[in-house]
């Protein structure tokens, strides 16, 4: 089953809340070249089907929450699966992040892949919480077994 990438069980509740409000032409990227997000080459794959991925971030504050979410893709580059989300300090420094999830059965396998990381903030928006994009990162990997 496809899924959009998670942010971790913290944000479970908020990422319900965000359906209609992703769309929202605010939610946005940052313009600020001060905020980026990297994907290491290599990812690893455990018996258990986990995936671990891993990078670096730089981010500024914001006035909501901040989580570091990625993606992979395999064999169908539409098909993303959520790996894990981190909390993200967001204070002009460069930080590592690593994010560990799975995809539903088996779908992924040692070998090559695709990772998307991004930069999200979780900000008050009345009732709502709306998405900011702070970065966005994509990397070809390697899954490697653990």
């Amino acid at each position: 089953m496809p899924v959009r990438p998670y942010l971790g069980a913290a944000a479970g509740a908020a990422i319900l809340l965000l359906g209609t409000a992703a769309a929202a032409p605010s939610a946005t990227a940052s313009t600020d070249p001060t905020e980026a997000v990297t994907v290491n080459a290599e990812g690893r794959i455990a018996e258990d089907g986990s995936v671990t991925l891993s990078g670096t971030y730089r981010c500024l504050a914001g006035t909501g929450d901040v989580f570091v979410s990625s993606s992979v893709s395999q064999s169908t580059p539409t098909v993303r699966y959520g790996i894990g989300g981190t909390r993200a300090v967001c204070d002009g420094e460069e930080h590592p992040w690593e994010n560990t999830g799975r995809a539903p059965g088996n779908a992924l396998k040692a070998g090559p892949a695709h990772v998307e990381a991004m930069i999200l903030e979780l900000r008050p928006s009345g009732v709502l919480l709306e998405p900011v994009v702070h970065a966005v990162g994509n990397q070809d990997v390697t899954l490697v077994r653990a």
